[in-house]
């Protein structure tokens, strides 16, 4: 729904469009408190028919957006992001622990970033071409993607579990209770909370950039092209792709967390200084786009993939990526609803375009301070670890 822009609507004061992506977003947000433990707790029973129950309530949600009138179909989003945020950890489950996650991971990752320009093509289309309007578009849209659907989950449930080559080099994974969890935390506190603030800061910089994409391309002079929200995607896509994928050939698992946190930094800093570039009419605002989103994933897609699952081979414990990716994922959109408001209460008259631009400093400054700290940290942990690994088996 993000491609239609919703222009001239208001309720109580706020646009409507913030009010759908808010509403969404809390949807969301809530979604990932809850798969810290659903997720985290999941076994592999009965993964594919919950994918297709979650997603198939987020198509009924879309169904009950067009058939109600605005402002009451606000409610309707909210009851579309609740389900949807629990697919990507049930998706990632059949991927992870494996020798080859980082390609698998890189071919899923790909999918949300290309994805994301792509379906708003489609959504352009239904809506200029087609005929349907704004309200309808969504649930078009997403009833044209069905029979793919079926198909590839279908697909996903034929994957065969784990090697036992993959569980001595990657670390077993198993469903985590409650004390397991916390025992995790208690273990990684300091490095887990510098990553979930620039997982949060990225989050928040990528929901943006997604959700006001039409804004930004209209502030550019590119309002009337519903092909340029693909064409910039296609390139990130492929460049993430080969990065992600390369990582697979690293086989020592805490080198290969380390080359991680490098990856983020450099994605970090690429967004801050393509922008300042696109300031200063050095590049052109298609390139500009590419590059930000270029920088922005480089960052975004380890943390949803190949981090932890490195981490967890890294330190060799026994675990699984759901619950880390859920607790960074659940404070990631935290952070993206507090962006929300605070651009609509704080920064109402600011332009989108000088939001963004504003917002890829902070999260370019920040971000790489922390992810710094972060490599820093866990560099020593590893080193201690080792130690205390090496007691361990020596009393064993």
């Amino acid at each position: 729904f993000a491609v239609a822009t919703f222009e001239s609507m208001q309720f109580w004061g706020i646009d409507y469009k913030i009010l759908l992506i808010v509403a969404q977003v809390i949807g969301y947000t809530l979604s990932k408190f809850l798969g810290i433990k659903i997720v985290s707790e999941a076994g592999t029973k009965s993964r594919g028919w919950s994918i297709l129950l979650l997603i198939g309530l987020a198509e009924l949600a879309l169904l009950g957006f067009a058939v109600t009138p605005a402002p009451f179909n606000i409610s309707f989003l909210f009851f579309n992001g609740l389900p949807l945020g629990m697919v990507w950890g049930l998706v990632f489950s059949y991927l992870e622990g494996r020798r080859v996650t980082e390609v698998l991971g890189a071919g899923l990752s790909i999918s949300f970033i290309f994805s994301s320009g792509f379906v708003k093509t489609i959504g352009a289309i239904v809506m200029y071409e087609w005929g349907f309007s704004a309200f309808w578009m969504p649930f078009i849209t997403g009833f044209l993607f069905a029979l793919p659907l079926l198909l590839f989950v279908w697909m996903l449930e034929r994957i065969p579990p784990p090697s036992v080559l993959d569980e001595q080099l990657r670390t077993k994974r198993i469903p985590m209770s409650g004390k397991e969890r916390w025992s995790l935390l208690n273990t990684f506190t300091p490095g887990l909370f510098l990553l979930i603030i620039v997982y949060a800061l990225l989050t928040a910089f990528r929901d943006f950039r997604d959700n006001f994409a039409a804004e930004i391309w209209q502030a550019v002079g590119y309002g009337d092209s519903p092909e340029i929200f693909t064409a910039t995607e296609i390139p990130i896509s492929l460049v993430i792709l080969v990065i992600m994928s390369l990582v697979f050939l690293i086989k020592d698992n805490a080198q290969a967390l380390i080359i991680n946190h490098l990856i983020i930094f450099v994605g970090i800093l690429l967004v801050g200084g393509s922008t300042m570039a696109f300031q200063q009419n050095i590049l052109a605002p298609t390139t500009w786009m590419i590059l930000v989103g270029l920088g922005l994933y480089m960052g975004y897609v380890p943390f949803n993939s190949i981090f932890f699952d490195r981490f967890i081979a890294a330190f060799r414990y026994v675990s699984n990526v759901g619950f880390l990716i859920y607790l960074a994922d659940a404070f990631g959109y935290l952070g993206s609803v507090g962006i929300m408001f605070y651009k609509n209460f704080g920064n109402a008259q600011m332009s989108w375009l000088n939001f963004f631009v504003s917002a890829s400093y902070v999260m370019t400054i920040v971000g790489a301070v922390f992810i710094l700290l972060s490599m820093y940290y866990f560099s020593q942990k590893l080193k201690t670890w080792d130690k205390e690994e090496a007691v361990v088996v020596a009393s064993d």
